[in-house]
């Protein structure tokens, strides 16, 4: 890539925003109010706002490899505790990908060194739902399955947290499930019922 085309198409940017909006970047400095936190995956064909057809400042942003919400992870949490008690967003999203390179990985036993560790998380979740996913004899349905529950364990992760727990209570903050495919562009709406989920959890991570 010939990185003088990035400022380039930057500086074409800033002209595209001046004409219709003398005032674009002054606005911008304001602060920012977004009404969700968008957590992806940092794969390169998954862009948050671009898919979601967002602006910016309209969607607080967290990317990691294949979308994960894990406890001891200090920056996906730092994030989460910031979008929820300090700006007040509203949804949280996990949105995980079809074809996602993570989770395939994580379906293999192969040995992928500093990455085998995050890797874990994602063996745990297929651990967890091993009969439904062995039951499932095309491979590439069983790895499109795998990025839909990842994406529910994440949401499940989500809402074990005490500032998900709070907001949920004191102003009723909605915790979302979505997959994107890349395939077609279609952003999916899982539908996790996660009342189901948390009936039988809810007893062991319920945090006052």
């Amino acid at each position: 890539m010939n990185l003088d085309r990035v400022f380039e198409n930057n500086r074409k940017w800033i002209e595209s925003k001046l004409e219709v909006d003398p005032d674009y970047f002054e606005s911008l400095g304001e602060g920012q109010n977004p009404d969700l936190l968008f957590i992806g995956c940092s794969d390169s064909r998954v862009t948050a706002e671009e898919l979601m057809g967002l602006g910016p400042g309209e969607a607080f942003v967290h990317r990691n490899i294949a979308n994960m919400v894990i406890a001891t992870d200090l920056n996906v949490m730092s994030v989460i505790e910031y979008a929820v008690m300090h700006l007040k967003v509203n949804h949280v999203v996990v949105c995980g990908h079809y074809a996602c390179g993570g989770v395939k990985s994580a379906m293999q036993s192969a040995d992928l060194g500093i990455l085998n560790p995050w890797l874990r998380n994602i063996r745990d979740v297929y651990r967890l739902h091993k009969k439904e996913l062995n039951d499932i004899t095309d491979e590439e349905k069983k790895y499109e399955r795998l990025v839909e529950l990842n994406v529910q364990e994440q949401c499940v992760n989500l809402i074990k947290t005490s500032a998900v727990q709070k907001a949920v209570r004191e102003r009723g903050l909605k915790v979302h499930g979505w997959v994107f495919d890349v395939h077609t562009g279609e952003l999916i709406d899982l539908k996790i019922d996660f009342e189901a989920i948390l009936e039988k959890i809810r007893e062991i991570y319920h945090l006052d």
